[in-house]
């Protein structure tokens, strides 16, 4: 009994609660709740309005607490919206819950019927701030007193202040299960520009932040969701002390960069979509996801800086050849390649960048120290200044102008094909010494005879000894 004792629920003030009645006398009526002792009820409460008991010992009474102060004292006329304005005024007073009607929507809010009387609950004090529009009218509710006036002929009432209350109180309970790493069930409250906010219950609402909608780029986050919808995210973070939740929903599904390494291979030709024009290139989406960048120096140059962007737009589908993949770095290099073409093209119409290969190229841009030279998507090579075969007080810009083809040499390529030397004047030299021999060829004395070149080479010799 005293274990039983120890674990009985405390009642709190204004809490409803029911009974058994176990004694009547001539002012008061006892009540057992199951405390350590009875409750204590004014006879009026337990009569009707005709002076005549509704009840009798061993019957069963709901009620509210009005008082705890020396033992529970209870008013079942509160509880059943018939008080008195002696009552009422008490309750206003204590800020007990009353309960009411709601007869029907007038101006600015509706009106409430409890017992003879009637009172105001303006619209805005019916339900918690941002709930959704709903009818009331016929629905029976605990509302609280917040004015009375004019010896209760003008009363005010708010069934929000009961709910907030009520939500605080449920809310301690819910955070308690908001942890890291935890999926939960909630509710989309609102959506904007940067996310949406998710009622995770009883008022407690977390973040989910545009970002982390999905794996792929989400411009618009009500294309994801919408007021009302039912979600399960995952928190991310807790900031206690700001009480900010962060909620994820991408990281219910497998990250596509986990098998990337699988899926693609360098030289590999594939459709992607462009998704956004940068200062510094575009953003390719390959697969919901996974994002490459196409590197404003892997486009053909025009002539013009910023040239090549004429080349690609938002929302475009063309085909790319993947030029580097870093798993690590979430990084994938491509390269544009014409829409006709395949990976079977691509790889024949990249020229063999190895040393000693004569190739042709477009002249991307000048520096101080050489020219760059375009050759293949994602390929670009440099012919130092020394190898433009044009003098130091010569003009390169005019020798080369952007945009010209160059017939250039290999001269050194780095293993991993991002350094590339080039030289111009190695062309030269080699189309001079294919002259040299093709007129030696065509110059060449007949057979048994020294020829022309070697009887005038003779006679020099002659005369140079006299």
């Amino acid at each position: 009994m005293f274990e039983a004792s120890v674990q009985t629920k405390r009642v709190q003030q204004g809490e409803l609660v029911e009974g058994r009645i176990v004694s009547i006398g001539a002012e008061v009526a006892l009540v057992d709740v199951g405390q350590k002792g009875e409750a204590v009820m004014e006879i009026a409460e337990l009569k009707n309005d005709a002076g005549e008991l509704e009840v009798a010992v061993g019957d069963r009474v709901q009620a509210m607490v009005v008082s705890t102060a020396g033992g529970l004292t209870l008013s079942r006329k509160l509880a059943l919206g018939a008080a008195s304005d002696q009552q009422l005024e008490a309750a206003f007073q204590s800020s007990l819950p009353v309960e009411g009607k709601v007869e029907r929507e007038v101006k600015g809010g509706y009106e409430v019927r409890f017992g003879r009387r009637r009172a105001f609950c303006p619209v805005s004090q019916i339900d918690l701030r941002g709930a959704a529009p709903a009818e009331h009218a016929g629905h029976v509710y605990q509302f609280r007193i917040i004015e009375y006036r004019e010896e209760g002929a003008n009363i005010v009432l708010s069934r929000r202040a009961l709910l907030e209350e009520e939500q605080r109180e449920n809310a301690a309970k819910v955070r308690e299960e908001i942890v890291a790493d935890a999926v939960i069930k909630g509710r989309i409250a609102s959506v904007r520009p940067f996310g949406a906010f998710v009622d995770l219950g009883a008022g407690v609402q977390g973040l989910l932040h545009v970002s982390e909608m999905s794996w792929s780029r989400v411009a618009n986050p009500a294309e994801i969701v919408k007021p009302g919808d039912e979600i399960t995210v995952k928190v991310l973070r807790v900031d206690e002390d700001k009480r900010k939740i962060s909620l994820g929903l991408k990281q219910l599904s497998a990250d596509p960069w986990s098998r990337v390494q699988d899926v693609y291979k360098v030289g590999q030709v594939l459709s992607g979509r462009v998704t956004r024009v940068a200062q510094f290139g575009a953003f390719v989406e390959l697969e919901p996801g996974v994002e490459a960048l196409a590197h404003a120096s892997t486009f053909e140059p025009t002539g013009r800086a910023d040239g090549w962007a004429g080349q690609v737009a938002a929302g475009m589908t063309a085909n790319f050849e993947i030029l580097s993949i870093d798993p690590a770095q979430k990084r994938i290099g491509v390269a544009l390649v014409p829409e006709t073409w395949g990976e079977a093209a691509a790889a024949a119409a990249r020229p063999g960048i190895v040393v000693g290969a004569r190739l042709t190229g477009k002249v991307e841009r000048h520096e101080n120290f050489g020219i760059f030279v375009y050759l293949a998507p994602g390929r670009t090579g440099v012919i130092p200044l020394s190898e433009t075969g044009i003098a130091k007080e010569g003009d390169l810009k005019r020798a080369f102008p952007v945009g010209a083809n160059v017939d250039v040499i290999v001269q050194e390529v780095d293993p991993a094909g991002r350094r590339i030397r080039l030289s111009a004047k190695a062309v030269a030299d080699a189309r001079e010494a294919e002259e040299v021999r093709e007129w030696t060829e065509r110059n060449a004395p007949p057979a048994g005879g020294s020829g022309i070149l070697a009887d005038k080479l003779l006679a020099a010799l002659k005369a140079r000894e006299k």
